[in-house]
């Protein structure tokens, strides 16, 4: 008896009473759901980035871990994927490859992105159709010794507009049978619809969706700071592997300077049984040893240094590293790559590419319209309403409606502004945001001339330091010659000799230094103005810029510390400019 009344208690659920529906017991799979979420996140972005940059790109989070269950992948796992013993000898094309699969901060950007997309679907989804379904079955024991088995179910689907209406379309059953006693069975349904439209506080689209509304600009700001983070990121490789050649290129100058002062050294000591002064030898072992330092400081710097590229390029520390010195050849050969634009036409390329601007502006126009919902809030609440229900006829047949015994209702609304502290609270917020929003946008367009303005001077003072400095190189390497010459001679000292060496040592590391500097400089100015393009091959020896600049537009920059002539500005001349 009491398994066919359990029975009989789970026919009534699952039939809901007879109705056409099926309760879904069992909900999706987790992949399912993981797999939906990807492809509205990556549709959102797509469409938003074929709005701003007139194409989409390939975005996605997935990576090799992406699908397998976190309880599979064990500690032992990361050790092992953290001891690969290979050699690897990357260019920069392929180094900015590795780093954009592999860097940890890119893929953290790239979730940042996805999980601001997936808040959007959320908010979408609040001004789509919500359907439910709920049931309940029940077995009762009265003291009386009366057995009851009863189920209720609720459909139905209920939807907010972005007028601010909120309309919902239900049905509900209700079936009683008693089981003891005198047998019956009661049912009832209703059918109900009700809608609400509010026609001051909360009415319109800017204050019933002004959360979608956040939500959608949120995933274009997001959209423009990741693009600006990925050649920001490309930036950054570029000049890290060259800082790297640089260093390298230092090694081969100090193990070059300290043979050279092995030779003195070995050569002084050969003259110094009837020539040379014991002091003179002495001095040459000195500069010997500072040289072996040097070279052994720059060797432990460039190891230092390469272990931190590994972990930008997301390479396990037991990856026998190696660099293209071709790359710094290609460099030097290519020399500066000039950018000749003045502060007026810089700054205006900044307003209109630059897009972490873009998105200080659109916070600007956030906080305007933050205003506008706040005072909203302030407002009388009046909406019209209107309902409508009909109940099934019988006490046992729960599908036999009578539609022409509807009850309709529909009624105005009314709630006063009696109490609207929290909304006033709120409303002075929003204006104290507002006054902060305008002057953090005002500090930013400051901020970004002088910037611009730094960096132009910048790129120009590096400039005259790379023609000085290759100028000095010159003159290293013949006063070296000369000194080695009047060594030989008889007609100098050695500290002649020992001198001309560390000027020409210092000249060669400030010329490749200067060169990099160059590049990190002009590489942070496109970047500043918003047109630097990291999609051409080799951006970094090219214009690489999103826009055509012309040579010598936006020339003149009157606040340059070079005339025309080539020669340095004076004081007068530069305080009265």
């Amino acid at each position: 008896m009491h398994m066919r009344s359990a029975l009989r208690t789970s026919r009534l659920i699952l039939g809901l009473a007879g109705y056409p529906f099926l309760l879904l017991l069992v909900g999706c799979s987790t992949t399912a759901y993981r797999n939906a979420a990807d492809s509205d996140v990556y549709q959102i972005v797509a469409e938003v980035e074929e709005q701003i940059f007139g194409t989409p790109s390939e975005f996605s989070i997935e990576t090799a871990h992406t699908g397998v269950d976190p309880d599979d992948i064990t500690p032992d796992d990361i050790f092992a994927e953290r001891n690969q013993s290979i050699r690897k000898t990357i260019a920069i094309e392929q180094a900015i490859d590795l780093a954009i699969k592999q860097n940890r901060r890119y893929q953290s950007q790239k979730e940042q992105l996805y999980l601001t997309a997936l808040t959007l679907t959320g908010e979408q989804h609040a001004f789509s159709p919500q359907f439910f379904a709920r049931g309940t079955g029940n077995r009762t024991h009265f003291p009386s010794g009366e057995k009851t088995e009863g189920a209720n179910t609720n459909i139905g689907v209920g939807q907010m507009l972005s007028t601010g209406a909120d309309v919902s379309v239900s049905m509900a059953t209700d079936i009683l049978e008693f089981l003891t006693g005198d047998p019956r069975k009661t049912a009832a349904s209703t059918i109900s619809f009700s809608v609400f439209q509010p026609l001051l506080r909360g009415a319109g689209r800017e204050v019933a969706a002004a959360r979608l509304i956040q939500a959608e600009r949120n995933v274009i700001y997001s959209v423009r700071n990741f693009s600006h983070f990925q050649n920001e990121f490309a930036a950054d490789i570029v000049l890290d592997y060259f800082r790297l050649l640089q260093r390298k290129d230092t090694i081969y100058n100090e193990y070059n300077n300290y043979q050279s002062r092995i030779e003195a050294t070995r050569y002084l000591r050969a003259r110094s049984v009837d020539r040379e002064k014991a002091l003179d030898v002495n001095q040459a072992e000195q500069a010997e040893l500072s040289a072996r330092n040097r070279y052994i400081n720059a060797v432990v710097s460039y190891k230092n240094l390469l272990d931190d590229f590994k972990i930008t390029l997301g390479l396990p520390q037991t990856v026998d590293l190696h660099l293209v010195d071709a790359e710094m050849e290609t460099l030097q050969e290519r020399g500066l790559v000039l950018l000749d634009i003045n502060s007026n036409y810089g700054f205006q390329l900044a307003v209109d590419h630059r897009l972490p601007l873009l998105n200080s502006i659109d916070q600007y126009e956030d906080a305007q319209r933050e205003v506008r919902v706040a005072s909203n809030g302030l407002k009388t609440q009046i909406g019209i309403f209107a309902n409508a229900s009909i109940d099934s006829e019988g006490v046992t047949d729960y599908t036999d409606f009578d539609f022409d015994n509807i009850r309709r209702s529909v009624g105005l609304q009314l709630d006063l502004p009696l109490d609207r502290l929290r909304e006033r609270n709120v409303y002075r917020a929003s204006l104290i945001a507002f006054e902060s929003e305008l002057r953090k946008l005002g500090l930013t367009l400051d901020e970004l001339r002088s910037t611009v303005d730094e960096g132009i001077r910048e790129l120009e003072r590096l400039s005259q330091n790379y023609e000085i400095q290759t100028n000095a190189v010159l003159l290293a390497e013949k006063q070296v010659s000369g000194a080695q010459l009047s060594i030989e001679s008889g007609n100098a000292i050695y500290r002649d000799l020992e001198e001309a060496q560390d000027d020409l040592i210092a000249a060669q590391n400030a010329q490749t230094a200067a060169l990099v500097d160059y590049l990190e400089s002009r590489l942070d100015l496109l970047l500043q103005l918003g047109i630097l393009n990291t999609d051409t091959n080799q951006f970094w020896l090219n214009q690489a810029s999103t826009v055509n600049l012309t040579p010598g537009i936006g020339s003149g920059n009157s606040s340059s510390t070079i005339s025309d002539d080539g020669e340095v500005i004076t004081p007068d001349e530069l305080f009265t400019q």
